[in-house]
């Protein structure tokens, strides 16, 4: 009985054993299908042309600030930057209100057929965005909002809004109604509830739609490459598409495309490791359920 025990307490061990050789195995292979294209992102950034054809390759070249230099020569940098962030900011913000006011209809008010209205607006999503350009592009020009930020806040906070309003409506509804109840027999108003009361327990799926809609504000290329045409309201993606336009006797000109991919990269970096936090808790708070 003891070596039938002692053979089973084997296999178990055994089978351990390959199973987390296994899990450290695919973490291994992600880790480096993942963090490959970062490597190469980096070592080309901070190389010198000359490094980036040569053979055999150098994977660790001397790293120099020679190709942020000539960026800043060749575009408008900072203006791009500064448009970038203002674009960014305040597609953010307005996609968030504008969200929040319509989860909070939708999750409270009562109305017939507002579950297929809600559906409705979602499935605007499975619209393409490039199908979209041409009415978008004769709305703006009607307002005189072309080549301006604010018509491309507008267009993309109306591209975003659905989806907001969707994953917000479940965390509102996952909030008592009778916290609700109660702060109106006590004289509160519509606007103290919104702010004081359903604010700060929806707290964590607003910041992680936030991060979400900046993250997709700040690499949007499409809309700022189809309604900008002066420096005035260009942002920072459009930089990729104007060095990749120049070319040089080996080509593209690769490490300035990638100087522009490092400089994209930092801030949304530093946002996620800021906010990474309040992500998780929204996440596993209501916006997978």
């Amino acid at each position: 009985m003891a070596a039938v025990k002692t053979y089973y307490q084997e296999r178990l061990r055994i089978s351990a054993i390959w199973n987390s050789a296994g899990i450290y195995i695919a973490f291994i292979v992600f880790s480096v299908v993942v963090l490959l294209p970062i490597y190469w992102m980096l070592r080309s950034a901070f190389a010198v042309q000359a490094d980036l054809t040569q053979t055999p390759l150098v994977y660790l070249p001397s790293p120099t600030l020679h190709n942020f230099e000539m960026l800043i020569d060749q575009v408008p940098f900072v203006e791009y930057t500064r448009n970038s962030i203002v674009f960014s900011v305040g597609t953010t913000v307005t996609t968030l209100i504008v969200s929040y006011l319509a989860a909070y209809a939708f999750a409270r008010l009562r109305i017939r057929g507002s579950g297929i209205l809600l559906w409705v607006f979602l499935l605007t999503m499975a619209l393409p965005d490039v199908g979209t350009i041409v009415p978008l592009y004769r709305i703006l020009s009607r307002f005189n909002l072309l080549d301006t930020i604010t018509g491309l806040t507008i267009v993309l906070s109306s591209t975003l809004t659905p989806f907001t309003v969707w994953v917000l409506v479940a965390f509102i509804k996952q909030v008592p109604y009778e916290i609700e109840e109660a702060a109106i027999i006590d004289g509160a108003s519509l606007p103290t509830i919104l702010w004081r009361i359903l604010l700060p327990l929806t707290a964590p799926g607003l910041v992680t739609m936030g991060v979400i809609n900046f993250i997709n504000a700040w690499n949007n290329l499409l809309y700022p490459l189809s309604f900008s045409v002066t420096p005035a309201s260009k942002t920072l993606s459009v930089s990729i598409t104007e060095v990749f336009a120049g070319f040089s006797p080996w080509g593209r000109p690769w490490e300035l495309i990638m100087a522009v991919g490092v400089t994209m990269v930092i801030p949304i970096t530093l946002l996620i490791l800021v906010s990474q936090r309040a992500i998780v808790r929204g996440l596993t708070g209501g916006a997978v359920k």
